[in-house]
């Protein structure tokens, strides 16, 4: 029980620190380079998530010969350095190569998610990606807000200095845990140790699944670049706090699915609403968003926010169900492939569609890729497990 809750610990450090700067960046390369350009920044972006993409699936290997937590003291190290790095470069190309790195670096920290599940019994895969989902959600509220609180100054450096810290108190927890609470031998074992033959039909499943997933990625994070934007115009109130809060009310939402769910399972009942019912419902939700009234959009706002957590949940308890602890850093890694590439594709899309066709147009399309979602689920899905209550 402690080692979960430390490493959940560790994850909501890493979230927290990841956050700072991601809805920042604009600001941060003018005030410290001078660049202005706006599709310098959403090449930068994309650069993050591409190393992201290639780098989990080389940790999710390099983690079958090398204990997790013996890993993440070393990539944590050097991501702690290459910040500090990144704090004093005054260099525009020297900072993008070490900042890729030290992402390359803090993606390790991903692993953690399936040595979690790892832990954790199979009846309580629901609960603990419902609370993991909880985490990153306020994870980015809380690491935006230290971001914004550190752009006061000169030019945004301090980030830095603060992603360091949150290096510094993961290598904390990988100590403690080393020291007085190692991991499980069962689970340490199933998650380092070289996995079996991957099998042919399991396989199918996790890529059909990547391909599910990719899409809702895609769809969902269509609706976010220009929701700040989109807010201000519908409701005509141009204060940058309150289109802050109303984005983040799927926080909120999340918060309370938590809860909700946690309540059916203390009754031995599954998550209510299937999965292609909860991308119906989200197709709802973006429809409303993207009508000119502030109060359709702010209802819409929260179905989507209840449909997106509820979809989190069961698409990543799905994935947990097809393998074993033995395979789920690799099955992990190849999903979290797909989910990156949807924000990917959704990062751009979400600019032309806005310059082509306005500002509500990425929740249309959104919402018609909720519907077209539903509609494959039975074609990528269908001969997958079903989540379990927890």
């Amino acid at each position: 029980m402690r080692q979960t809750f430390l490493l959940m610990g560790l994850t909501a450090v890493a979230v927290v620190s990841d956050a700072m700067l991601l809805p920042f960046y604009p600001q941060f390369f003018a005030a410290r380079f001078g660049m202005h350009d706006p599709q310098h920044v959403g090449a930068y972006v994309a650069a993050m998530c591409l190393v992201v993409m290639f780098a989990l699936p080389l940790w999710a290997r390099v983690v079958r010969y090398v204990p997790l937590l013996q890993l993440l003291l070393f990539t944590q190290l050097a991501a702690g350095l290459l910040c500090l790095y990144c704090y004093w470069s005054s260099s525009l190309a020297g900072f993008w190569l070490v900042s890729l790195a030290m992402i390359a670096c803090k993606g390790s920290s991903l692993l953690v998610y399936p040595q979690l599940m790892a832990l954790a019994g199979e009846g309580e895969h629901t609960a603990t990606v419902g609370l993991l989902s909880v985490i990153v959600h306020f994870g980015g509220i809380v690491g935006a807000l230290l971001g914004g609180l550190a752009l006061q100054g000169i030019d945004g450096g301090e980030v830095f200095l603060l992603m360091a810290a949150g290096d510094a108190i993961q290598i904390g927890i990988c100590l403690y845990l080393l020291w007085r609470c190692p991991l499980p031998v069962a689970a340490a074992a199933n998650l380092a140790s070289p996995a079996a033959p991957d099998n042919a039909v399991r396989l199918a499943r996790v890529y059909r699944l990547g391909l599910l997933m990719l899409l809702f990625y895609f769809s969902a994070y269509l609706v976010r670049a220009f929701f700040a934007l989109h807010w201000q115009a519908v409701s005509g109130i141009g204060d940058s706090r309150l289109a802050a809060a109303v984005f983040a009310l799927p926080a909120l939402l999340a918060l309370g699915g938590l809860w909700h769910n946690q309540r059916r399972a203390r009754a031995g009942q599954a998550p209510l609403g299937s999965l292609p019912a909860m991308l119906l419902l989200g197709c709802g939700g973006l429809l409303l968003q993207a009508l000119p009234d502030s109060s359709s959009l702010l209802l819409g706002r929260c179905l989507f926010g209840w449909a997106l957590f509820q979809l989190t949940v069961q698409l990543d308890v799905q994935l947990f169900q097809l393998g074993t602890p033995a395979s789920y850093a690799a099955d992990y890694s190849k999903i979290n492939f797909c989910q990156n590439l949807g924000v990917l594709a959704a990062s751009y899309a979400a600019g032309l569609l806005v310059a082509g066709q306005g500002l509500a147009t990425p929740f249309l399309v959104a919402a018609a890729g909720f519907v077209l979602s539903a509609l494959l689920y039975p074609l990528l899905a269908a001969a997958q497990p079903q989540p379990a209550a927890a």
